[in-house]
């Protein structure tokens, strides 16, 4: 049963009515593309291909957010930062620095890696769990780093 895209319409009806610009502009670009997905999938979403959607957005708005810092244009950047707030509430708890590294250790020990060859075969069985709760970048930079160790 999927809970997020009831949740999405309901908000998005909320800031229609509150008038709430900024919310409701991310929130029906975020409809959008769940509906895009839906059209293409041919079936409904569900919450994981909700999450996608809005990590796609966030991971797009933090890329914006740097190139409006480097361009120097505060009133872009201060737009992208409202509307990734409010893409932050749908996303789950980001997970620490210390649950990230157990679970790293514990998805090379559980795909047999020896060393930084193995290692998309611990992405692909870390990153499902991880979806929406830890950049790809950072897990793959403490995965590099700690197949690296156990391969020297």
């Amino acid at each position: 049963m999927a809970i997020l895209p009831d949740r999405l319409l309901t908000d998005l009806k909320e800031s229609m009515r509150s008038g709430n610009v900024i919310r409701r502009s991310i929130l029906r670009l975020v409809q959008a593309g769940v509906h895009n997905l839906e059209i293409e999938r041919r079936k409904p979403a569900d919450d994981g291909d909700v999450l996608a959607v809005i990590a796609k957005e966030v991971r797009r708005h933090r890329e914006s957010i740097a190139e409006f810092s480097r361009g120097k244009r505060p009133d872009l950047q201060m737009r992208e930062e409202a509307e990734l707030e409010v893409l932050m509430e749908y996303l789950p708890q980001p997970v620490s620095q210390e649950e990230l590294l157990a679970l790293v250790k514990q998805a090379i020990q559980e795909a047999g890696a020896q060393g930084p060859r193995d290692k998309n075969k611990v992405m692909s069985h870390l990153m499902p769990q991880l979806k929406g709760r830890a950049q790809g970048q950072e897990v793959s930079a403490l995965v590099t780093q700690l197949l690296t160790a156990l391969g020297e």
